[in-house]
């Protein structure tokens, strides 16, 4: 059965999880989208900053995320899948990046496995690597990100946890062009590849309708070459030339009200390979957009044009 999901992010405080979870469930959510990666920014990351947050022992984590898991099961909300923090390897420019590199290897990525299991969460979303610009090519790149992915393989497999490569884009003398994942056929290859290798779903893939937009990819084509790869989803929309993590049909094209995003070839695609996960919307900014009074009449939008979409699937 099709369901609907929205990240954490702008929804669920520490302070009080238990608010933030009723607020999903009355805008009709089932599932949510949590954001670990709101716990070590990569704003800080970039400048080799670090917090002392996954320092915690394993008990204190558990400590930490335990009303959450309970706040979400007392409303009825599945935490169906979550973002580890990202980078999770910085391009050693500065001294001190490589520190930081070596504590996001073998701190932060296990400690978010554990954080992930103690969730009873099957899916979580890691950043491909953006090497290609020092390292000289996408091969060269994308060889450091599967030395990462096995390092964690062995206990993603232990643990039940799949983790999800997803279409990201870059940033080239102020022009967006493809990132990492943004080829879908060798996405599934390598998919294949290492989860041939491990006797498990190790390794699946998280489509960003977003990142797809502005990276100028075509949606339909893409979803239909993951087919079964295709775990998780990051809907949202932009206007075509930057990351705006917005309301689907918000951006238009021409006045005639053509979308942006091409979302009936999304839909089509979703709808041929028998797409029964849950539709999930990375459109934490979309809280922030709005009024305070308004917002939880923009959640319950966000919620209703997942209907439409799971609507639309059915058909």
């Amino acid at each position: 059965m099709i369901e609907i999901g929205v990240q954490s992010q702008n929804i669920v405080y520490d302070e009080n999880p238990s608010e933030g979870f009723e607020r999903m469930k009355r805008a009709g959510f089932t599932c949510c989208d949590f954001s670990l990666n709101e716990y070590l920014l990569n704003k800080a990351l970039y400048r080799g900053e670090l917090n002392s947050f996954f320092d915690n022992s394993d008990s204190e984590l558990e400590a930490h995320f335990r009303p959450h898991k309970e706040a979400a099961e007392n409303n009825g909300i599945r935490v169906h899948q979550m973002h580890m923090p990202y980078p999770l390897f910085v391009p050693e420019t500065k001294p001190e990046h490589k520190d930081v590199n070596r504590y996001l290897w073998d701190v932060v990525a296990p400690k978010s496995l554990k954080v992930c299991a103690f969730f009873d969460c099957k899916y979580i979303v890691v950043h491909g690597f953006k090497l290609k610009k020092y390292y000289g090519s996408e091969a060269a790149e994308w060889a450091e990100t599967e030395r990462f992915f096995e390092y964690l393989a062995p206990m993603a497999k232990e643990m039940g946890i799949t983790m999800c490569m997803e279409n990201i884009y870059n940033n080239l003398g102020g022009h967006i062009v493809e990132g990492p994942g943004c080829d879908a056929a060798k996405a599934t290859e390598r998919i294949d590849r290492i989860n041939d290798k491990y006797g498990a779903e190790v390794l699946g893939f998280c489509f960003d309708t977003g990142h797809a937009n502005i990276a100028g990819l075509d949606l339909e084509r893409f979803v239909k070459t993951l087919g079964s790869r295709l775990k998780v989803l990051h809907i949202h929309d932009n206007d075509g030339e930057r990351d705006l993590h917005q309301l689907p049909f918000t951006f238009t094209k021409l006045r005639e009200n053509k979308p942006s995003t091409d979302w009936e070839g999304f839909i089509r695609a979703l709808r041929s390979i028998g797409f029964d996960r849950v539709l999930s919307f990375e459109t934490a900014p979309v809280l922030k957009s709005f009024p305070t009074p308004l917002r939880d009449d923009a959640l319950h939008m966000i919620a209703r044009i997942g209907r439409y979409f799971a609507d639309e699937l059915s058909k």
